[in-house]
């Protein structure tokens, strides 16, 4: 069946939903104004979020499924995936060394999307009949606009969620491991989808205590791995470093025309491809970390959203920016293949900047092993977004059969060709972010008015959760919170 046309078409209306037009200025926008309305709220509780997150890690005798650590691996499984290796590449490929400066900046803006989204999750999270805690967009979206406004957009946004979870968080990510597998170890594709089914179907029907077990041990290990590698890469190649982030904040503003058939690339493409493939790597805005963030045992909404908050920063500024420079400084992005004088495709230029900057076949293995990790945990943390959002729609009886479902899936990515699923992916993406940010914009007086009313009271993160009852005691909205009441909700 030939379906070049349905290609032409997904690839044109992704190309309007990602353009300069609709979600380029919308996310911007977004995360500009957030920020303004929450003080710079990223850039001043980072160290406070980092350390809560990552070392003290957990809120005792507080309600939820899994601790915020495990809230954050999730949410990072999902989010460091192809888009931090691939994804990065397409964006400096095409739109040159100044895109990675947008991807920055996307990174930056987005961290106050990613706390407004988290927090709104915890804060209208409900309790299915399972007894687990099931949040997001789907859910504050409707609860916390409460016509018929904000029951549209919690329901578009769940619908494009399921989509989207078996195209961007299953079959491109089961596709991409296996390609590579096949590649690199010559391990035939329907054996890699044998193993990864397999795998997924045993962590999977577990649900979000198995899935957080999992990622709380897998990410750390993956993340660490593979920035060792750049960094290694990094030191060896220091004298061009400097040179290196000229260049990006340069043509940042410039636009840069990399060989072969790219000429006339310029500030524009930079910035779409710089945008698009940032929120394509950390998702912030999209409102997919604050389904993971719901089910946090956390003592306060604004807890979960700081910790939530520092999924980007990992993402975009360590992981993303590791990638991005290994790719500039080893000169492969502006490199052309010597057998076709064709530029190198962005789905091989991370492996042959690695291969660059590493003896012998080091670099390939690395961004292999890196690409399988990545790309299988996304697969995990994804699932976890479908089955939520599935639960919104159809109940807690539809959870299960969409874990053996999801799990099949699988397989099918990991042995067909993608072209379309990829083109409808990023359609997807874009369509879930649409509602999102809608929503973050509508509810941004609420997110402004709680957060200051908790951080007076407890700056630096270090409160007890009986210290957080007792100076909370008596607020309407954490009230509303802590008995799951539906509020009607201002926006001043």
């Amino acid at each position: 069946m030939d379906l070049t046309g349905v290609e032409g078409f997904l690839s044109w209306l992704s190309g309007i939903i990602w353009g300069p037009f609709v979600l380029i200025p919308l996310l911007l926008g977004t995360g500009l104004y957030l920020t303004i309305r929450l003080g710079g709220l990223q850039f001043l509780k980072l160290g406070s979020a980092l350390r809560l997150g990552l070392f003290t890690r957990k809120d005792p005798d507080s309600d939820g499924d899994i601790s915020q650590f495990q809230a954050l691996t999730t949410a990072l499984a999902a989010t460091v995936g192809t888009g931090n290796i691939v994804g990065v590449a397409t964006a400096i490929g095409i739109g040159g060394p100044g895109a990675l400066f947008w991807m920055w900046i996307t990174g930056l803006l987005g961290m106050a999307s990613k706390y407004s989204e988290a927090f709104l999750g915890v804060r209208f999270r409900k309790t299915d009949a399972a007894g687990e805690k099931s949040g997001g967009p789907q859910y504050y979206l409707e609860r916390g606009i409460p016509n018929r406004f904000g029951k549209f957009l919690a329901l578009f946004f769940a619908i494009a969620a399921v989509i989207a979870s078996f195209g961007i968080g299953n079959m491109t990510q089961g596709n991409s491991i296996a390609s590579n597998m096949e590649n690199s170890f010559h391990v035939p594709t329907w054996v890699t989808g044998l193993v990864l089914t397999a795998f997924a179907m045993v962590v999977l029907v577990g649900g979000i205590k198995s899935i957080g077990r999992v990622t709380a041990g897998l990410v750390p290990i993956m993340i660490i791995f593979y920035v060792l590698g750049a960094l290694y890469i990094l030191i060896a190649n220091i004298a061009d470093v400097p040179a290196a982030f000229a260049q990006i904040f340069t043509d940042a503003f410039t636009g840069t025309a990399p060989i072969g058939g790219f000429a006339g690339s310029a500030i524009i493409i930079a910035v779409q491809f710089g945008v698009a493939r940032g929120i394509f790597s950390n998702e912030s805005g999209m409102g997919s970390a604050a389904i993971a963030a719901a089910a946090a045992k956390t003592s306060h909404p604004v807890r979960q959203g700081l910790v939530s908050m520092t999924q980007t920063f990992i993402d975009t500024i360590i992981v993303v920016t590791c990638t991005g420079l290994v790719i500039i400084t080893t000169g492969v992005w502006n490199m052309t293949d010597p057998e076709t004088g064709e530029p190198i495709s962005p789905a091989l230029m991370t492996g042959e900047a690695f291969s660059h900057g590493l003896p012998g076949e080091w670099g390939h293995y690395i961004v292999t092993i890196g690409l399988v990790m990545f790309a299988g945990s996304t697969i995990l943390g994804w699932s976890y977004y479908g089955e939520r959002c599935i639960e919104r729609l159809l109940g807690r009886k539809a959870v299960m059969p969409f874990r053996v479902v999801f799990s099949l899936v699988v397989f099918i990515g990991c042995t067909v060709q993608l072209g379309v699923v990829w083109a409808f992916s990023d359609v997807m993406n874009g369509l879930m972010a649409l509602p999102n940010l809608i929503g973050l914009l509508v509810l941004s007086g609420l997110i402004a008015r709680e957060t200051k009313k908790y951080l007076a009271n407890d700056p630096k993160l270090r409160a007890s959760t009986a210290e957080v009852n007792e100076f909370m005691a008596g607020d309407k909205g954490f009230e509303e919170w802590k008995t799951q009441a539906i509020p009607v909700v201002g926006t001043k």
